[in-house]
C-alpha cells in the first residue's frame, strides 16, 4: 500500500514537472504571438489584409498558415516579388528582425482550425 502510495505521488510530481516545463516552452511563442498581433495592427495590415472577417477581404489571411511555412511568409513579407512576380504588397524590408519574427509567428497560427 506504501509502495503503491509512493509511485503515485511520483507520478503526481512527474507529471506535474512536465506540466510546468510545457507552460515554460508555451509562454515565449504565446508572447511572441500576441507582438505578432500588435505588429499586424501597428504595420496597417489590415488595410489590405483581412482575418475572421477584420479588415480588407480582398486578402484573407484565416489559412495562411496552413498554406505557407514561416519561411515563405518571412520570404513574402520581405520581398513578395520574390515570391509571387505580380504581388502588389509592398515590401517590408526594413521590418525589424524581432517584429518579421514575431508577425510570422502570430501568422503561422491562422489556420483553420486555429483561427
Amino acid at each position: 500500500m506504501m509502495r503503491s502510495l509512493a509511485v503515485a505521488i511520483a507520478l503526481s510530481l512527474g507529471l506535474g514537472m512536465s506540466g510546468l516545463r510545457a507552460a515554460e516552452t508555451a509562454g515565449p511563442d504565446a508572447e511572441k504571438v500576441k507582438k505578432g498581433q500588435q505588429v499586424y495592427a501597428a504595420q496597417h495590415c489590415s488595410m489590405c489584409h483581412s482575418i475572421a472577417g477584420k479588415g480588407n477581404p480582398k486578402n484573407a489571411l484565416d489559412d495562411v498558415g496552413s498554406k505557407m511555412t514561416a519561411d515563405e511568409l518571412k520570404k513574402y513579407i520581405v520581398n513578395p516579388k520574390s515570391v509571387k512576380a505580380d504581388s502588389k504588397m509592398k515590401a517590408y524590408s526594413s521590418l525589424p528582425a524581432d517584429d518579421l519574427d514575431a508577425l510570422v509567428a502570430y501568422l503561422s497560427t491562422l489556420t483553420k482550425k486555429g483561427s
